[in-house]
């Protein structure tokens, strides 16, 4: 293998695989990066055997040929060297990389050791804009669960059904759902989890051009995404094994009040009573009185705020509270001006809504 490659293009190239990486595999060829050359592409595959991720990048290939080297060592090569082309030559399972006036040799590990990338040729493809699949992945992942118990939660719900994409992600305490049309090849409905590693790297990956392919086999999926003139990147990922719980049950069926707000406006009232939180007292109080909305936080080891907003309201009196963390979420993921939100009394959870196929439940907190 033999080829000349921009230090800019090489460097977006393992940027964009690295994160995948664990620093704290027992394999070896874990810890690697595979290099794989031919026409005019240089192709640079990482994995952790969860989540494999590639990205193509053009180069000017001498000689074809795929070799692995530690991408740690790779990108600090590649980060560091003075010239602007990175010459790249392999022999005897050694890599010699030249630029500028620097020069390296890195050991590395034949690319037979590789895992192989699974193969998803023969089975559906769905096709979606990539900047419409960010849109609903920013909507909804960071409502996704943490805890490790329940694994079910530790990953996004996708259902394809009658032509529509439903998003959906709960940690138990919130869920955010998003739809978008999409047209699918089958009648049969299709679901499944992906986990969170995988998300967070599609959610990188993904542009405001261009399609990405989907496509979907029993316990795996993969996320095509094309770029210009060729170049790309693929994820493909295991899915979380199991039954993902019946998110409608927790959806409110209506709500006795509903206030529109100004998204902006609400965002920053519950930024500021946040300050006055704490870890034992988390909780800032939204009260509603006519055509006025009342936050307060409270804690009693750092003191008190107040802070009161106009809003058009005519129903009674009633107040929430809510985690302020979780209420601000789905106000930074939003781009909208105005979002409706609805509640019933001070222990039925809240909806945040948008002109547009998007909701978010919030349970409340009680409070003394």
């Amino acid at each position: 293998m033999k080829l000349s490659i921009s230090q800019e293009e090489f460097v977006s190239g393992l940027m964009s695989v690295q994160n995948v990486v664990s620093s704290r595999t027992t394999l070896p060829i874990l810890s690697n990066v595979l290099l794989s050359a031919a026409g005019n592409r240089l192709t640079l595959t990482a994995t952790d055997l969860d989540v494999t991720i590639s990205k193509t990048v053009e180069a000017n290939v001498e000689s074809e040929g795929s070799f692995t080297i530690p991408v740690k060592k790779l990108l600090s090569i590649a980060r560091e060297v003075g010239g602007k082309l990175i010459e790249m030559e392999v022999s005897n399972n050694q890599c010699s990389i030249k630029s500028g006036s620097s020069a390296y040799r890195v050991n590395g590990l034949p690319a037979e050791e590789f895992p192989p990338i699974p193969d998803f040729s023969g089975h559906t493809t769905i096709q979606m804009p990539q900047d419409k699949v960010k849109t609903m992945l920013r909507r909804t992942s960071f409502a996704v669960s943490t805890d490790e118990n329940r694994y079910v939660l530790n990953g996004l719900y996708l259902n394809f059904k009658e032509n529509k994409l439903t998003m959906v992600a709960t940690d138990g305490r919130r869920l955010a759902l998003a739809e978008e049309d999409v047209e699918l090849p089958g009648e049969s409905p299709m679901e499944l989890i992906v986990p969170t590693k995988a998300i967070q790297e599609l959610s990188r990956q993904l542009g405001e051009e261009g399609n990405v392919k989907i496509q979907i086999t029993e316990n795996q999926v993969s996320f095509g995404l094309e770029e210009k003139q060729g170049a790309g990147s693929l994820i493909v990922s295991k899915l979380v094994e199991g039954a993902y719980p019946n998110y409608k049950q927790v959806i409110p069926a209506e709500s006795k009040h509903r206030v529109t707000l100004d998204k902006e406006e609400l965002f920053h009232a519950l930024r500021r009573a946040e300050i006055m939180t704490s870890e034992k007292a988390n909780s800032v109080k939204l009260t509603f009185t006519e055509n006025n909305l009342t936050f307060t936080a409270n804690s009693p080891e750092v003191g008190d705020s107040l802070e009161t907003m106009a809003i058009k309201y005519g129903g009674e009196e009633t107040s929430i509270a809510f985690n302020p963390e979780f209420f601000i979420d789905p106000l930074k993921a939003l781009e909208e001006d105005e979002v409706h939100f609805e509640f019933t009394d001070q222990l039925s959870p809240g909806v945040v809504k948008v002109n547009h196929p998007f909701l978010y439940v919030i349970m409340p907190m009680r409070t003394s």
